[in-house]
Formats: structure tokens, sequence, C-alpha cells
């Protein structure tokens, strides 16, 4: 199963309403994170509000003079002063506003800008992952997704409520590890670029191990989650097959009753039966799998 190539992966603790904002908004993330800041204010332009307060001011004034037409007995002057004062209100007040756009355009900036400053570190760009990265990260999404959009997770097989708390945390921890090796391989790699003195080089070497020994870390992390996300697929291929079984099982008096009316051959009927005991076995692989990936589980949680 292909990895989602989520391009925002946002700490679970942040807000529900904040990572959603977020993950709606990587190119506004990438400008903020190059240094961009919003420049606009939230406010309503004075101009547009004095146009809508005069248009109601001069409504209501036809109005009442409408009012005095009609308290003078003056009906066909008065419907013909009132409709005009009802096409003035209408078309002022619900007349879109032609700044309407742009005023959402710079409010949904500052909301961005305003959840990233205040959960700066709290989410990671693809941007900020090296090749490298990504591949670990695109493996780690696949493992994750299989294992969520399983039926036997789904029916509550696995530990579901563990899953929805465990795998987001996961894929973030993993994140921000790729993240921070991505940046610290990047600047290694630019100052060994530059070519190096003996004593330079003798610095680098261990430094390089020790950026190589984080990438095997994080790829045993990788590694943990694949191997549950293989366990949990071994049961859902033994959840499938035993529906499969006890749906042909269900039908297997009327595959009987058809060999008998047509006299066909009658051989048939020991292997049909059969069924029942492929569902029990299908029944002992569920199960043997679904302990396999409570195992693997607690071990991908050590």
């Amino acid at each position: 199963m292909p990895g989602r190539q989520t391009k925002v992966i946002v700490d679970p603790a942040v807000p529900d309403d904040v990572a959603a904002l977020l993950r709606d908004n990587r190119k506004l993330l990438m400008r903020i994170r190059a240094g961009w800041v919003p420049a606009h204010r939230r406010h309503r332009p004075v101009a547009g509000l004095v146009v809508r307060v005069t248009a109601v001011a001069a409504a209501a004034a036809t109005a009442g003079y409408g009012l005095t037409l009609f308290v003078a007995g003056r009906y066909a002057a008065y419907f013909v002063i009132m409709t005009v004062a009802a096409l003035l209100v209408v078309g002022v007040l619900l007349r879109p506003r032609p700044d309407a756009e742009v005023e959402r355009a710079h409010a949904l900036e500052r909301d961005v800008y305003d959840g990233a400053r205040r959960f700066e570190g709290r989410y990671v760009l693809r941007e900020q992952l090296d090749e490298p990265a990504r591949a670990l990260m695109a493996r780690a999404q696949a493992a994750i997704d299989q294992v969520t959009h399983s039926s036997v997770n789904a029916e509550g097989l696995l530990d579901g409520a563990r899953n929805a708390v465990m795998l987001p945390a996961q894929e973030w921890e993993i994140a921000r590890l790729l993240a921070k090796l991505s940046e610290l391989r990047s600047e290694h790699q630019e100052v060994v670029a530059e070519g190096v003195t003996p004593e330079v080089a003798a610095v680098a070497e261990p430094l390089a191990q020790a950026l190589d020994g984080s990438h095997r870390a994080v790829l045993a992390r990788v590694e943990a989650l694949e191997r549950y996300a293989g366990h949990v697929a071994e049961a859902e291929r033994a959840y499938r097959a035993r529906h499969q079984i006890e749906r042909l099982s269900a039908k297997l008096h009327r595959y009987e009753e058809l060999l008998a009316e047509t006299g066909a051959d009658t051989t048939a009927v020991p292997e049909l039966s059969r069924l029942s005991d492929d569902a029990d076995r299908l029944e002992q692989a569920l199960r043997d799998s679904v302990s396999s990936a409570h195992e693997a589980f607690r071990h991908l949680l050590g």
C-alpha cells in the first residue's frame, strides 16, 4: 500500500483545529519558515463602513418621508418612495463587498501565521526532509495506513484505541527525528564539500558516523512499524478469508440440493463439506495472527 505522502506532519498534541489549519496551508508555512510576516491587520475598511452607514441613514430618511406621504393620503407616491427605500437597503447591504475575498485571504494568512508561531517546532514540512528521510517517512506512513485502514482494526480485533493514540505519536516522532537528522546531515555535507584539512576530517568522520547511527536508529523504528503492519496484514487476510468461507458455507445446502436434483456426481459433496473445517482453521489462523499483531504492538512500544 503506498504511503499518504503527507506533506505536513503535526504533533498530535497540537489542537485539532490548528493542526488542520497547518496541514491545509503548506505553502504559507513554507513562506513563514523563509521569514515572511503578514503585514495585514484585521479591520473593516473605514470607507466601506461609511458608505453603508450613509446608505442606511438615507434609506431611513426616505422611509420617514414615505410615512408622511401615507399619512397625507398620497398612497401612490408612498409606494414609490418605500420601494426606493427598500431597493436602497437591499442593494447596498446585501451587495457583496469587492474587498471581502481579500479580507478573508488576509485573515487566513494571519491565522496560519499565529498558529505557526505558537506551535513552532511542533510540525514538520516534507521540504524539511532530505531524500533518504523522505523515503523512510513514506515507509512509516504506508505501514501506519495499512494498520489503520484494515478491517481487523475497524472491527476492534486490534487495540483500536491504542492504535489511534500510538500510531500518530510514532509518525510524529519519526518525522521530528528525520527533520533534525536532515538538517544536521545537510550542514555536515555543506562543510565537507568545501574541502577539509586532515585535522577537520578527524573531527568530521565521527560526526558522520553519529549521523549514520541516528539514521539506523530511526530505520529501526520504521522497521518495527512495518513488522506490526505485516502481522496486521496476515490477520487481515485470515479475516477476509474466514468471512468468504462463512458466506460459502451458508449456501452449502443449496449446492447439495442442486447436486441431488440434477443427479450430478455426489462425490463433490464431501469436498463441499470441508468448508466448515476450513472455516475453523481460518478462525484459528485469525486468532494467531491477531495475537502476533498484539505482540508486535507491545514490542513497538518498547
